[in-house]
């Protein structure tokens, strides 16, 4: 089996988990070709992320004559799949966010991609998120008849269903997978229930070969805690930051190390100065997979202070660490933190609740916290190995075509 792997912005820091799931599939003997349609404009500090740019397949990079031609090319071959492609691709601009012109340059990409399709005799397409990389996919596959399916994440797809075309793509696509069950619900929830078998969950992974043994939890202190994310408000730092200064004003000692970067770092940065907590706060920027491993075998525990999520794959890597986890009630977060057992679950937004996690993380025994961790990396263990997971996706690949719309 070949397959097209439909992606808007590739490789990017934040996408580990995409790379991780093709490179499981062609371990299985699936051949992967990339598609994006722009590459990432800053550093990737991963070699393993400037590898995948090497092997990716730019699409706008071929300029405009390239996709005008592809047009041509394609409507030659079957004139019908042309005109309803781009009357889909009408059809899906119709309120969305993108507008007209933005939905025929995706019409213009998907002729490009068709044309790949048959010239490299890939079999079907999966795009990831279900924004412009579906549409693509979406119309790719109009124009090709190849089937295509795709992934959707959240929060950002589960805010704005109608402006994304969202329930459309459902309906067109061959099937389409949510990461979580919660995520699995959002999407049922936007289509006919007889679509919902056709809408499946497959868990976002990590590699265990890369993680033989857990590093002992550290013994010296202070209590350290790290944050991993993109500096944004959904994210929810800034709560952090105020969830630290009332922990360290009852006395406890615990310092912060805050990975990644983005629009808030100012904002969070007046916030850690303001509060005084300059000497307990850490800012790494973005790192490469290797120093996020770093920074997780040095802290103590994750805290994860967001307000929305899809299923973070940064939790993964702490449990698989052997870390407990403080996170919040959110999404598919709880699918996999235990609440006592692997961490502390806390309502979003609720600095109080969080102050009080990070003190009770800071007060528990050792022992007590290496038993979270061995039970944290035991589940995901079992939950998310990437190659169970892309066994799983496989398999819905191999599916009989459905050949009947709903």
């Amino acid at each position: 089996m070949k397959i097209g792997y439909i992606l808007n912005t590739y490789p990017s820091p934040s996408q580990s988990f995409i790379r991780r799931e093709m490179r499981a599939l062609e371990r299985r003997g699936v051949a992967v070709q990339r598609f994006a349609m722009r590459p990432f404009e800053g550093d990737l500090p991963d070699p393993a992320d400037r590898d995948e740019k090497k092997a990716t397949e730019y699409v706008l990079a071929r300029g405009l004559v390239a996709l005008v031609w592809a047009v041509f090319v394609m409507g030659l071959q079957s004139p019908v799949r042309i005109y309803k492609a781009l009357f889909l691709a009408l059809q899906a601009s119709r309120g969305s966010e993108a507008g007209l012109l933005k939905h025929l340059i995706y019409f213009l990409e998907a002729a490009y991609v068709a044309r790949r399709l048959g010239e490299l005799q890939i079999d079907r397409m999966h795009a990831h998120f279900g924004t412009n990389s579906a549409t693509v996919a979406m119309l790719a596959a109009e124009i090709s008849g190849k089937p295509f399916s795709f992934t959707v994440h959240g929060p950002e797809e589960f805010d704005k269903p109608a402006a994304i075309a969202l329930p459309l793509k459902l309906q067109k696509a061959e099937f389409a997978v949510a990461i979580s069950s919660f995520g699995r619900s959002q999407l049922c929830r936007l289509v006919d229930y007889r679509v919902w078998p056709r809408i499946k969950v497959v868990h976002c992974g990590i590699e265990p070969q890369h993680y033989d043994a857990a590093r002992p939890m550290p013994v010296s202190r202070p209590m350290t805690m790290v944050n991993i994310g993109r500096f944004v408000e959904q994210k929810g730092q800034l709560i952090l930051i105020e969830a630290l200064a009332e922990v360290t004003r009852r006395g406890v000692d615990v310092k912060l190390v805050l990975v990644g970067d983005g629009p808030m770092r100012r904002p969070i940065e007046r916030a850690i100065a303001q509060s005084g907590l300059g000497h307990r706060v850490e800012i790494t920027g973005w790192l490469d997979e290797a120093g996020v491993r770093r920074q997780i075998d040095n802290a103590h525990a994750l805290v994860l202070s967001s307000f929305a999520e899809g299923l973070p794959m940064v939790v993964m890597e702490a449990m698989v660490s052997a870390r407990p986890v403080i996170a919040t009630w959110i999404a598919g977060v709880p699918e996999l933190v235990q609440d006592g057992r692997t961490g502390w679950m806390v309502p979003a937004g609720d600095a109080q609740s969080l102050a009080e996690a990070i003190t009770q993380l800071a007060t528990s025994p050792d022992d007590k916290l290496r038993r979270m961790g061995t039970t944290a990396r035991a589940r995901v263990m079992v939950r998310h190995n990437i190659d169970t997971e892309a066994a799983k996706l496989a398999a819905h690949f191999c599916q009989r075509p459905r050949t009947q719309p709903v």
